[in-house]
């Protein structure tokens, strides 16, 4: 079993989010700046209604751009728990490296590692986030057990503290495919993902379109050059009641 890398010390929308205080925060790595105007971290952040001293789980954070931008956020109170699971670990262990290396940098010793069962999720305290940015998709593809997202679900509603966001951003499928293409494509049809979270308990907030792409070709595959890096994602609120 792999041990656990570093413990705990942890633009439209469908509604008007008042997004006035993205700059409270500094959320402007000098790494990062030139990817935020593409990825829209500190606006998604806003979108969240992310603050200082909050806790939060960043599940499956690839190459940290959102842990360094929460990190930033929740300050020295606050913590981010960086969560691997074991069998996307093992394809990634390059990032997984990475990441531990970032735990231990200046600045960043609000920010912690582990690896778990794809089937557990699990911090040292209640969170008040649980954030995966296009990663959902995956749980059901064959290297990830398969495991079925209503148990991703399930254990993302009781890490949460009661009134905690769980947040997901992923590349958009075509409408009524649900979860043909995930393996595939890489894609997941919007509508199977809130009706699958939804049945886990927790409610809709809303949407943001930050990421939005109508003009992206959902017949290819993320990484094909035509649309690597401009595909069309959506960004879901959830709230745990």
């Amino acid at each position: 079993m792999l041990a656990l890398l570093a413990a705990a010390s942890l633009a439209g929308c469908t509604k008007a989010w008042d997004t006035s205080n993205t700059q409270t925060a500094d959320t402007a790595l000098a790494r990062d700046t030139a990817t935020d105007a593409r990825r829209h971290g500190p606006e998604i952040a806003a979108f969240v209604g992310l603050k200082a001293g909050d806790k939060v789980i960043d599940l499956i954070p690839g190459g940290g751009y959102w842990t360094r931008t929460f990190a930033r956020i929740v300050g020295p109170t606050g913590h981010v728990y960086g969560i691997w699971a074991k069998p996307y670990a093992q394809e990634a262990g390059t990032d997984v490296r990475n990441y531990d290396a970032l735990t231990r940098e200046p600045g960043f010793g609000n920010v912690s590692a582990s690896i778990q069962p794809a089937t557990e999720l699990k911090a040292a305290e209640p969170v008040d986030l649980v954030f995966t940015s296009q990663n959902y998709h995956d749980y059901p593809d064959k290297f990830m057990g398969p495991t079925d997202p209503a148990i991703l679900n399930k254990a993302v509603f009781a890490a949460l503290k009661p009134g905690g966001i769980y947040l997901i951003v992923d590349h958009a499928a075509a409408a009524g495919s649900g979860l043909r293409d995930t393996d595939t494509l890489h894609r997941i049809d919007p509508a199977i993902v809130r009706k699958q979270v939804e049945a886990a308990g927790f409610v809709f907030v809303g949407e943001s379109r930050l990421l939005a792409n109508p003009t992206d070709d959902k017949t290819k595959a993320v990484f094909d050059k035509s649309v690597r890096g401009r595909t069309d994602q959506f960004i879901y609120k959830f709230k745990k009641p």
